[in-house]
């Protein structure tokens, strides 16, 4: 039996993302398997919904900075993902920016899901921030997470969503999320089927299932998610 990607997932509120990835693995439409689940807050329904699925918990003392962790709960993240043996970390709604130091550390092995079609519209509230820009298309990305520019790394997919007339900002986010849930399932097959090869800023998915005598299965990770 092939061997399952073993996740490590980062959580800072509801978490449907961390539920949609759950709910596939368990569904065994998704060869992984939650080796833990990090939150920066001990009241965050996804934590309820990890210890429900009895996926392990650790909690961070993230410090007084609201955006960052401080430099304890940094080591104490590295530890958790080391000592569960994760192999892929999922940013599914952290609300924490990661130092340069623990990105580094885990360079390659972490993903975010990002509601918007990036680079347009980085950083807190993207539905908002597409709304009041007039965009009449928005999205979701699932993109590595570099040190750098937040909501910066090399794109893996994107879906779009229409705008639609007359939206208010809970119902593009809602529209938005439901779509999330759909790619970074589907992203995480691939990473699972060892199909994700990274050059540069650009991302190639080896699809075997078209592979022929020259290769030709390899195809552009952004195309393929748009088929």
């Amino acid at each position: 039996m092939a061997s399952r990607l073993r996740l490590g997932v980062l959580v800072s509120g509801r978490g449907s993302n961390l539920e949609a990835i759950l709910g596939a693995i368990a569904a065994g439409r998704l060869a992984a398997e939650a080796r833990v689940v990090v939150s920066d807050r001990a009241d965050a329904p996804a934590v309820a919904l990890a210890r429900a699925a009895q996926v392990p918990v650790v909690i961070l003392d993230a410090g007084p900075k609201p955006a960052r962790l401080d430099l304890a709960a940094e080591r104490e993240l590295l530890e958790a993902l080391r000592a569960h043996q994760v192999e892929l970390v999922v940013l599914a709604g952290f609300m924490r920016i990661l130092s340069t130091a623990v990105l580094e550390a885990i360079a390659g092995s972490i993903i975010n899901i990002h509601p918007s079609l990036l680079p347009a519209f980085p950083g807190l509230d993207a539905p908002r921030q597409a709304l009041d820009y007039g965009v009449q298309v928005s999205g979701c990305t699932v993109h590595f997470v570099d040190p750098g520019a937040v909501d910066g790394g090399a794109i893996i997919a994107q879906r779009a969503v229409p705008v639609h007339a007359g939206d208010s900002r809970d119902q593009l986010a809602e529209r938005i999320l439901a779509e999330e849930h759909r790619l970074l399932v589907e992203v995480l097959g691939w990473f699972s089927a060892k199909q994700v090869e990274r050059r540069g800023r650009r991302v190639w998915i080896n699809d075997r299932s078209r592979e022929g005598g020259t290769g030709s299965g390899m195809q552009a990770a952004g195309t393929a998610a748009g088929e």
